[in-house]
């Protein structure tokens, strides 16, 4: 179960976002849980949605061990770290698409009071938080972040934008902005518009309001749709059980890392 959610390859890879582990005086205590296979445990949490009660023993830790493990990895970034060492390996590859992104949003309902939840005012005005994501041309998460269900697409743009890491290329310096931005009308605004071409000069791609029609995607924004759907697969982002925003992020960014590895390992 172990070397099947978490090959050689993606261990390697880890070990390069990881801390240290801390360091224990001489004496007592048990030996410390083997952090390959609690990152195993971590990953069977995000693909199958079981509550960390319910985790198999099979992973030889206690669900207590997996779940501090995991608030300590979360705290010191490693999640977004390894999804940067693995979009780091992509772009080395050339297996970014720069000329082209793609940006959208999506609503999950919350379970519980927390941080960065709001009322969806698409759903009788239910508690819920917002997956803001943005993708490269084939549809490989590059950026994402998490807000209130009610706030608006548009205030997504600008961190989502500065929120793409300075990437390897198989050519030349690292590499953060795309050639154009796509769109759909939740981002039909002027100063989104004014905004991105001063920033390096990316193009916009927006659909406007009244002028195209809202009957199909469009022929470039259709791969962050899908992309919506890949996170579908992790079945703990299907409800926001969280009530630390940056556990439910956390979780958003196992779910961006492990896409962007099956490219990888493809």
């Amino acid at each position: 179960m172990v070397e099947r959610l978490v090959p050689d390859s993606l261990w390697e890879l880890f070990q390069a976002a990881m801390p240290e582990p801390p360091v224990r005086p001489q004496g007592g205590g048990r030996r410390r849980a083997d952090d390959r296979a609690v990152l195993a445990a971590i990953l069977f949490v995000a693909t199958s949605g079981c509550a960390w009660r319910q985790l198999p023993p099979v992973f030889g830790a206690s669900w207590q061990t997996v779940h501090r493990r995991f608030t300590d990895w979360t705290t010191a970034r490693v999640w977004a770290k390894l999804h940067r060492v693995i979009l780091d390996e992509l772009g080395a590859n050339g297996d970014l698409d720069w000329s082209r992104c793609a940006i959208d949003s999506v609503s999950v309902r919350a379970l519980k009071r927390g941080t960065l939840t709001g009322p969806n005012p698409t759903n009788r005005g239910k508690k819920g938080s917002k997956i803001h994501l943005l993708t490269d041309r084939n549809g490989l998460p590059m950026s994402l972040g998490i807000s209130g269900a009610n706030t608006h697409d548009s205030q997504g743009l600008e961190p989502l934008v500065r929120g793409i890491p300075p990437i390897r290329s198989r050519r030349g310096p690292r590499r953060r902005r795309p050639g154009k931005l796509h769109g759909d009308k939740g981002y039909d605004y002027d100063h989104l518009r004014k905004w991105l071409r001063a920033r390096s000069n990316i193009t916009p791609r927006i659909a406007r309001r009244g002028v195209e029609s809202s009957e199909r995607l469009g022929r470039h924004r259709w791969v962050v749709e899908r992309t919506m759907a890949w996170l579908n697969g992790f079945r703990r982002l299907h409800r926001r059980y969280e009530q630390r925003a940056e556990h439910f992020l956390g979780f958003a960014a196992i779910a961006c890392a492990l896409i962007c590895f099956r490219r990888l390992a493809s």
